[in-house]
């Protein structure tokens, strides 16, 4: 018998104080229920999905915003193609109004396409729309929107904090902590339908005879199934496998933090492939012992016997010394290619 992955814990009303202080803080995933209920959005998501469709429509800029479309055999999960030189679906320029005019066409389809905008600026294609859905916990985030039908998105990650709010349909997230990466068989990390890496493992149909540590995984899954008005936390780097349930599905998502600001998370495991893999064991134990101390232990007591004056990159950071420090590494580097 399947185990049921375990219930994303729940809050109900959530200000600012408790969001920051509680839910950040706690760096664990968080089902806000009814979060932006109040949004004039998720009202109409929850009506019909003709209601919230209207309503984008006459907002809609018809700035171009990337799509994607899947053929139906591919049953909407966004993937690699068999040869896995390439993926499972095309991308199009479209605007908001024509995925819509696609969504809706394809509703009357017994099998159909799979029609997606993705992670689309909301001010560029739906300006109007910030004034009337504003987040309440947060400030100066811009926020994206992603409408599609029946899409699987496989378990990817994120380095940045996300607030992902259901506007119309129902969405099924199903996370893992940080540390089930090796359980969950992720594909190449610089090849990926998604941007991110993801795991290769078909969630709807796992192959455990191809991918059997994917049973551990799935013991430490969490997962939360929301609806109009409800939003998710997800802290950075734990991996979300998200699925749209619904012939019409609608979520506006923040992210926020210095990573993805700037990419440097990704950009410091990139260097540390095509530079420290390559050693021989003995080097990379030691390299991971510098690691483990200087990045990810505990700064007080790594500075605590250095005079507070002379901590340079081991005491506070300030955006000028970062600014110099970067533009000194990008010479470095380069000079080396």
């Amino acid at each position: 018998m399947t185990v049921q992955p375990a219930a994303i814990p729940e809050v109900g009303a959530v200000d600012r104080e408790r969001f920051d202080n509680q839910i950040v803080a706690g760096a664990r995933p968080v089902v806000m229920r009814g979060l932006v209920a109040g949004w004039p959005a998720a009202t109409l998501g929850g009506q019909s999905p003709e209601a919230i469709c209207k309503y984008l429509i006459e907002r809609d800029t018809h700035a171009p915003i990337d799509a994607i479309m899947l053929p139906p055999e591919e049953k909407g999960r966004i993937f690699y193609n068999a040869a896995m030189d390439g993926f499972n679906f095309f991308r199009t320029h479209q605007t908001i109004s024509r995925v819509i005019e696609q969504i809706a066409r394809y509703s009357a389809f017994p099998t159909a396409p799979a029609v997606a905008a993705q992670s689309a600026l909301i001010r560029g294609c739906l300006p109007r729309f910030l004034d009337e859905n504003p987040m309440p916990l947060l400030d100066a985030v811009e926020p994206r929107i992603w409408i599609g039908n029946a899409i699987t998105v496989p378990a990817h990650f994120d380095d940045a904090n996300n607030i992902a709010c259901v506007v119309a349909g129902r969405r099924r997230f199903t996370l893992f902590p940080p540390e089930q990466i090796a359980n969950l068989y992720i594909g190449p990390v610089d090849f990926a339908p998604t941007g991110a890496p993801i795991s290769m493992v078909d969630f709807a149909a796992p192959d455990l005879e191809r991918f059997p540590r994917f049973a551990e995984a799935r013991a430490q899954a969490v997962s939360a199934e929301l609806g109009p008005g409800d939003a998710i936390f997800i802290p950075p780097l734990w991996w979300h496998h998200v699925q749209s349930l619904e012939l019409c599905n609608i979520l506006v998502n923040y992210w926020w933090g210095a990573s993805h600001a700037d990419n440097a998370g990704l950009d410091c495991l990139t260097h540390a492939l095509i530079t420290l893999r390559r050693l021989p064991a003995s080097q990379r134990a030691a390299w991971a012992a510098l690691f483990d101390y200087y990045v990810f232990g505990d700064n007080e007591k790594t500075v605590a016997h250095i005079p507070e004056a002379r901590r340079g990159m081991l005491g506070p950071l300030s955006a000028d010394f970062i600014r110099e420090r970067r533009a000194l590494l990008a010479s470095k580097l380069s000079a080396k290619s």
